[in-house]
Order: structure tokens, then sequence, then C-alpha cells
């Protein structure tokens, strides 16, 4: 059983929270080791960078904290402190030019988050933490923080511990949630997992075989009170993409999903244009023609409007709010991230548990849920970072 020499920090979990945690907790002078389950840190990072690393949202800080809707008032201190300007500064800072897109949405230059993830694990190893891979957390023996490791099991004392364990979507990268037993078995009441940022399931025609793997753009989503503009996606189990994830809350909690296929135009100006004299031209191509609605966006159309309405108000008014029968979201491990975890309320200010003193938990282990477009990798930065100060305080 290994206990090492002395005390350290014991961070598990080495994606973006518990990465920032250690470097706070280093720069601190203090001895720091980061344990995770792979073979190799940074696994969701890694892939969350396949299709642009999009670090954070350059926008002014009231919206940006309101896209945490039900956890701004716990997350809005941890923000201030660590929010788009500092996640900007700390990127370039590990030599990664960025560049702004024209959402606000930030990302490296080079895309990818390989670049960032190698220098920064070189800027840990510089302040002398020290790594174990392959080292599934088992829960507390003795008081001490138990392992199964491929030498057999294994023990660390820790002066203070960071859980970083992630959420429970995308299990073969490491967030598969099973640290919910862990902590449910130490009496902490934990909100139940559930998908966010995830596709929404739609049963199709084999009329829509033809559209397969489009994109659909210039549309808007609605599912309640929320609505986005935004792309997405048909694929064979639904719609995928950033302008459904965007209101897959609203459609979790059970809200019907309508598509505004030309939000440019109001419904007036649709039924102008739809009006005009179309001779012998099929409706299809008098659709094309005069309100440029592509392949995709016709399809969608047939699909949940056929037959079509030859009377063009009510063919309008289905044009800006298609109804779009849905079964709810994908599965969990499918989604991007996950809603549910540890309350806010089982938290002091610092993030630690209160009935477990020394035990603080940070990122999506923690109950609370934003669109993608760079609000996730923040907090899960501004968290980290958070509990890592929080802790080289109570330490001195």
């Amino acid at each position: 059983m290994a206990h090492g020499q002395g005390m350290s920090v014991v961070v598990i979990g080495g994606g973006p929270a518990g990465l920032m945690a250690a470097e706070e907790l280093a720069r601190a002078g203090l001895k720091v080791v980061v344990v995770d389950a792979k073979l190799s840190l940074g696994r969701k990072f890694l892939m969350a960078g396949k299709s642009g690393l999009n670090l954070t949202k350059d926008e002014a800080f009231g919206p940006f904290l309101s896209a945490y809707d039900g956890a701004a008032d716990p997350l809005r201190p941890i923000l201030e402190a660590f929010g788009p300007a500092e996640v900007m500064n700390w990127a370039r800072d590990l030599g990664q030019p960025l560049f702004t897109g024209s959402t606000g949405r930030v990302f490296p230059e080079v895309m990818k988050a390989s670049p960032l993830l190698r220098a920064w694990l070189a800027r840990l190893e510089g302040l002398g933490v020290e790594t174990r891979t392959a080292w599934r957390w088992t829960g507390w023996e003795d008081g001490a923080l138990s392992f199964d490791t491929p030498q057999g099991p294994r023990r660390l004392l820790a002066q203070a511990t960071v859980l970083a364990l992630g959420g429970a979507s995308w299990a073969r990268l490491g967030s598969d949630g099973a640290w919910a037993d862990l902590l449910s078995a130490q009496g902490i009441q934990l909100a139940p997992f559930q998908p966010a940022n995830a596709g929404v399931r739609i049963d199709w025609s084999t009329h829509m075989q033809s559209v397969m793997g489009h994109p659909l753009k210039a549309v808007a989503f609605q599912a309640g009170a929320a609505r986005t503009r935004g792309e997405a996606v048909i694929s064979a189990n639904g719609l995928e993409g950033s302008g459904i994830y965007a209101i897959s809350k609203a459609v979790r909690e059970g809200a019907a999903l309508n598509v505004d296929l030309i939000p440019d135009l109001t419904v007036a100006q649709v039924v102008e244009r739809l009006s005009a004299a179309r001779g012998k031209t099929s409706l299809a191509n008098h659709l094309r023609k005069r309100l440029k609605l592509g392949a995709a966006r016709i399809a969608l159309l047939n699909e949940f409007a056929r037959p079509l309405p030859q009377e063009p108000v009510a063919l309008a008014e289905k044009i800006k709010a298609l109804p779009v029968p849905h079964r709810g979201l994908g599965d969990m491990d499918g989604a991007i991230s996950t809603a549910g975890g540890v309350p806010f309320a089982a938290l002091d200010e610092a993030l630690m548990l209160r009935d477990l003193p020394g035990v603080y938990c940070v990122g999506e282990m923690l109950d609370w849920e934003a669109p993608t477009g760079g609000y996730l990798l923040t907090a899960c930065f501004a968290t980290g970072r958070w509990a890592g100060r929080a802790i080289a305080s109570r330490l001195g």
C-alpha cells in the first residue's frame, strides 16, 4: 500500500477542472498528485478539440452568466474570478494564439486541443506535479484514498482531495459517473444525472433518406420559452448540432419542438413571396425560387407538414413554426455533457463537501449545465481554479 512520502493534495481526474486545480495548488508550493483512471490525461478535452476547441465565449459578463441558468448564482463569484478574459490570457500564456469567431466563440488558431494540453502538462511537470495514470479511485479505506492500479490496490493519504471526475457522458473517455455510488455511500445526496447538450431523437420516414447527413442551416429552433438560431445535422437518429443542443434542456423537460425554416422573414413577408403567381411551377420549385429553401429544409417541411397547404397563409405559418414530433433526447452517454451530480447545497463557498471536510468537487461533477459555445470549458476551468486556491489558502 503506497502512502507516499508526506501527505499531498490529491486531485482525482485529469481533465480541465482537475488540471486547473493542480496548477493553482502547485503554484502555492503544495505537493500535488493528479490521479486518473485512463492511461493518459485530458482525453475528453482532446476529443472536444477534434471539431475545434471552443475555449470560451467573448461576451459581456451578464449574458455570459445567464447561460448557466439555475446555477448562475453559485457560479457568479467563481466566473467573476476566472471568466472569458482570464481563460484567454491563460491560453495565451501557454503559447496558444487565439481567434474569436463572428459569434464570439474563442478558439486556438490551430483549432486543436493537443498543443495546448502538451504545453499545460509541461507546465505542471515543471511545477512539480506528479501524475498516476490507470489508477481508478475506489473510495476511502482507513482514512486514505484507495485505488485499483495495474500494480494492485494502492492508497494515498491526502491533506485535501479534489474530485474532478466529470459527469456521466462519454464513458470511454473517462466520465462514467461511477463516482456517484462512492459519494452516495458517504451519505451525499446527489441530483440524478440527465443528458444535456444532446441530440433530439426523431423517427424519420424513408422520405428523409436523401438528406441524411445534410446540414440544416439558417433556421431557428424553439422549445418552450427557449429559442435559438443555429445549425443542426439530419442524422439517422434525429437532429444533432449546436442549434439543437441549445434548446435540449427544454426538450428534456417535455417542451414541444418547433422549427422556423426562414427566421429572417416575418409570416407576412413569407405570405407575400408565396402569393406570387407560380404558373406551372411545382410547389417545391416555387419554395426554392421564392424563399431560397434548399433540399434539407424542404424535406423537413414535407416530413412534418405533408400534404402541404396550398393556401399561402397556412403554408407560411407551417414554414415559420413547423412542429417536429420527437422522442426526447438521445442517450446520456452520447450527450456532450450532463446535468445532475453534486448539488451546490452540499458544498460550502469553497466547493468543499459540507459532510466530507477536506474533499472538494469541481467541473462537471457539479449540478450545473450550460449550452455549448465555450461555457462548459470555462466553468470547468473556473471551478477547478477556485477550489485549488481555496485549498492553498486553507493549508497556508
